[in-house]
């Protein structure tokens, strides 16, 4: 099974200001997260971001704030999925059919509801804490989970390595930055694909 763009959404958990200087790997991690996020925004995938007790360890690194512009959202709890829940699968609403002063409500055909996406894209910090809790909670409301791997650290790489292997076995897809670049693309004849080619090289 590949990524769809279009059934995607992308969550960044956690890159917050206080906690990435002692993230393992955190410049390497950072920069593959605002990757993802500039490939989502020209491919028109929504993008999220968790704050986990804002007031401690500060808010969203500053590399990011333009590209999760309000769409942030403030956590206490390690598992964001319940403040994530209502934004990633809101009811499916259908949208406004026919002219309401054209026919009489009970003659307007309904529009199809706008398509869920399901398929949630995850990176974040910490890999063993709020990343896999959030994961897990996502996984257990019935999402597609795909991990990118090489934007998420701890502050070691064993609880690193343990998160995703305890994620994988829970179900979560793990994948790279580029995995996630190239399927949200499918092809060279993308029209966005020499700008996306330039971000991921």
């Amino acid at each position: 099974m590949l990524l769809d763009a279009e059934d995607s959404q992308l969550v960044l958990v956690d890159y917050q200001q206080r906690l990435m200087p002692a993230i393992h790997e955190g410049e390497l991690v950072l920069a593959n997260a605002a990757r993802l996020a500039r490939v989502a925004q020209l491919l028109q995938v929504p993008v999220w971001a968790t704050e986990e007790n804002p007031e401690g360890l500060g808010g969203t690194v500053e590399a990011l704030q333009p590209l999760v512009a309000g769409r942030v959202l403030s956590k206490m709890a390690f598992d964001g999925s319940s403040v994530l829940l209502p934004r990633l699968k809101p009811a499916g609403k259908p949208a406004q059919g026919g002219n309401a002063r054209s026919l009489p409500k009970h003659l307007q055909k309904a529009a199809p509801p706008v398509p869920a996406r399901e398929s949630i894209v995850l990176a974040g910090c910490e890999a063993h804490v709020c990343l896999m809790q959030t994961a897990l909670g996502l996984l257990e409301e019935e999402l597609d989970v795909w991990v990118v791997t090489d934007a998420c650290s701890s502050r070691s790489e064993r609880n690193r390595d343990a998160a995703f292997d305890r994620l994988a076995a829970a179900g979560a897809e793990l994948v790279t930055t580029e995995m996630v670049a190239f399927e949200w693309l499918r092809d060279a004849g993308h029209p966005r694909f020499r700008d996306v080619l330039t971000i991921v090289k």
